[in-house]
């Protein structure tokens, strides 16, 4: 053979299998070959989800049974799903096409993670006409575990839950199938596949490394999300594969509900959530009285902190009232009288009220299954609206925004102020308890906003009735003799495979804690500044205080004195109410046994601070909202606000209407107006005599604030009508 020969033959033999090579590519398996089936008798929440991820990658998906009565058993507990191989079976036998390709799936615990071109090119990589999902356990006979073929590397056991495979080898699979509904199709597929000549026959193997499917039974440690390029996949660390489908079988549905918050790309960090706007309700488009008819429970176990405040943001909620009723159960005597009132005052606003009170002796458990039977038996009733009383519902616009996410149960996300806690849990522990997930404090914080599937909620939801109708007609879902009632309410909701949301979309409000929530006294919410300090201030603090600097308010009527607005009109009646309810005021006279040295030099009828046990929280209120202004107002002085004596003086015409000159024993002096000139009392004031400068209209919830000791010499005015009540801190002694 010649060198030219030679040449062009070499050169054939390259085009040749350059020629093959393309022609490969080709043949890979077309997506239209391939269809999807899986069994759902009923239209879950996990079928949703499932259908969801279907048709984002564009699989043809094929339902049997639908409408069907499941007869397969509780196979995550006990052996069974032999009805999905006979609906299989049936199926199949109208297809004829011999290059069908057949991917046989779970859905009720499933979700895509990537597409048909991918799944297929596995498939074929596999070089097998039947792939089935492979498990690290064996289920539901272990002492067949010798008989299962030895692998290279990576799962042994085959998993019935998916399996992909041709047409007429999936055929021949299931052909044999005679078995009973609850029968364990697992157990029939293992059977297969351990026998070495049905095996070779049909032609069949493991997806040992987790190629296609991921089975999480017994894997939970292997699989992590992995967010890339605007979606997210579930990756097998231990294997470094990427599944295309992720089945949470078994005991592994809340994972499945984990990894669904995420894949394919529920959330992803370039777009954050990208179905939280998706088959939404919306009720811009109806009138107020075509409105769905909501039946708010409130719920008061304990005694709880700021319960008025409670029931004026009850009020403020953005819902026609005449589309709302009301469920209020209170266990709390202490409680009976802010909940009569508010019955008493704005009761006849709403549809319907139905109260509870202590006197019924029932228990939380029994009140909530009473609330939730109200409303499935109320044949208009649309959602029932669960709140427990510790609850600050900030957003008015909190029931729209639930109804309108359209979800069975979804809770907003409230938080308690400075902790990471919130009212749902992101993952359970073994015992069925609090345990964190990955993403739980970013959540928390709002470093990911979205609408999240959840496994435990409490203390604020929305419950379609037409659930309690349904899935959670048991009348007894809050009752457990081993679990709180909102424990027991959340296991037998996951029980029923219904899906719990938290929506953190939108900032709705948090809780109060009523840890240390003392009931001895009149108004016990002013003692609250340590457990619940941001309560404590939008309750007792003035609306303008924040304003102070940024908009001038402080004034300056005389030298060196400084008047600015400091309480609320709440804060103000709460101490004078508080005093009188006390009522042990000192007869004026220079003889003062509460004082060091037992003698008081320019004495006023007064109540201190520490006879009501409120000189700490006093003493915290001064240096939180005192000792700012006073540093910005007398440069280069820096308070630890202590004080010898703090207390509220009573000025009346009759008792003591005035007070003689004098200087105060302290470094600098609050004196803060507790009620109103012209409303409560007739004149009054401060006056400053070096200056011979008064301060004669004082108002009610303002403080002056001046220098003790040498100059600022000072009298009180007299008070010619009415009482007059002052609340007087000599700070730094």
């Amino acid at each position: 053979m010649t060198r030219s020969s030679l040449l062009l033959l070499l050169s054939g033999i390259l085009i040749c299998t350059l020629f093959v090579a393309s022609h490969c590519e080709e043949q890979r398996i077309s997506g239209d070959k391939l269809l999807v089936v899986t069994v759902a008798t009923k239209d879950t929440d996990g079928f949703r989800r499932f259908s969801r991820s279907a048709k984002h990658f564009n699989y043809t998906v094929k339902v049997l049974g639908r409408g069907q009565k499941w007869n397969g058993g509780d196979y995550m507990s006990a052996p069974g799903g032999g009805q999905k191989v006979r609906l299989l079976k049936a199926a199949l036998e109208k297809m004829k096409k011999v290059d069908q390709i057949i991917l046989f799936i779970d859905s009720y615990d499933v979700v895509f993670a990537s597409g048909p071109k991918e799944l297929l090119k596995k498939f074929q990589q596999a070089k097998h006409r039947v792939v089935f999902s492979s498990e690290s356990l064996i289920w539901p006979d272990r002492h067949l575990e010798d008989k299962h073929p030895h692998v290279r590397e990576g799962n042994r056991f085959l998993g019935s839950g998916g399996f992909i495979g041709y047409l007429p080898n999936v055929k021949e699979m299931v052909a044999n199938w005679t078995g009973k509904d609850n029968e364990s199709d697992q157990l029939f597929f293992t059977n297969i596949y351990i026998d070495p000549a049905k095996r070779k026959s049909i032609n069949i193997t493991l997806d040992s490394k987790c190629r296609l499917f991921q089975n999480l039974h017994g894997a939970l440690d292997e699989v992590v999300l992995k967010f890339e390029d605007s979606r997210v996949r579930a990756r097998n660390v231990l294997y470094d594969t990427l599944p295309v489908i992720i089945h949470g079988n078994g005991p592994t549905k809340l994972q499945i509900n984990y990894l669904g918050n995420y894949i394919p790309s529920a959330w992803t960090f370039e777009k954050g959530c990208t179905v939280c706007h998706q088959d939404l309700y919306p009720l811009t488009a109806l009138k107020e009285s075509e409105y769905p008819l909501v039946l708010i429970g409130v719920f008061i176990e304990q005694p709880t902190p700021f319960v008025t405040v409670f029931f004026e943001r009850l009020l403020k909620l953005q819902y026609p009232k005449d589309r709302l009723k009301l469920f209020i159960y209170n266990q709390e005597a202490h409680h009976k009288s802010q909940v009569s009132s508010f019955l008493q005052d704005h009761g006849s606003l709403y549809q319907d009220v139905k109260h509870m009170g202590p006197e019924e002796d029932m228990d939380a458990a029994a009140a909530r299954n009473l609330a939730f039977d109200k409303c499935r038996n109320d044949k208009d009733c649309d959602y029932f609206f669960s709140v427990d009383i510790a609850v600050v519902l900030q957003n008015e616009n909190t029931l729209k925004i639930l109804i309108e996410q359209n979800l069975p149960i979804v809770a907003p996300m409230i938080t308690r102020a400075g902790r990471l806690w919130s009212n749902f849990w992101g993952a359970l522990s073994a015992d069925g308890y609090y345990a964190r997930s990955e993403d739980y404090v970013d959540i928390v914080q709002g470093q990911r906003m979205g609408v999240w599937n959840v496994p435990y909620v409490s203390n604020v939801y929305l419950v379609k009735a037409s659930l309690l109708r349904s899935e959670l007609k048991d009348y007894e879902l809050f009752t457990s003799s081993l679990l709180d009632p909102d424990m027991a309410y959340c296991h037998n909701v996951r029980s029923k495979g219904i899906f719990m949301y938290a929506t953190n979309m939108h900032t709705f409000g948090r809780i109060v804690s009523t840890d240390n929530y003392q009931t001895v006294h009149l108004h016990n919410d002013l003692w609250q500044i340590f457990e619940n300090p941001v309560d404590w201030k939008e309750r007792y603090i003035h609306q303008n205080y924040s304003h102070i600097m940024k908009d001038k308010l402080i004034e300056t009527p005389c030298p060196d004195v400084y008047w600015f607005p400091i309480f609320s009109n709440v804060a103000c009646n709460h101490i004078v109410e508080e005093m009188e309810h006390f009522g042990k005021w000192s007869g004026g006279a220079n003889v003062d046994t509460r004082i060091q040295g037992g003698y008081e030099n320019v004495p006023t009828i007064d109540i201190h601070m520490n006879q009501i046990n409120f000189e700490k929280e006093w003493q915290k209120f001064l240096l939180e909202y005192i000792a700012p202004i006073t540093e910005k107002m007398y440069p280069g002085y820096y308070t630890k606000a202590q004080f010898d004596l703090a207390f509220v003086v009573r000025y009346r015409p009759d008792e003591q209407p005035s007070l003689r000159p004098h200087h105060d024993a302290s470094t600098f002096t609050i004196n803060i107006a507790l009620n109103q000139l012209g409303d409560d009392y007739q004149g009054g004031g401060c006056k400053f005599l070096r200056y011979d400068c008064s301060v004669q209209a004082p108002r009610k919830g303002w403080a002056l604030m001046h220098p003790g000791r040498l100059t600022h010499y000072h009298e009180g005015l007299p008070t010619t009508a009415g009482t007059r009540y002052i609340a007087v801190s000599f700070v730094d002694p």
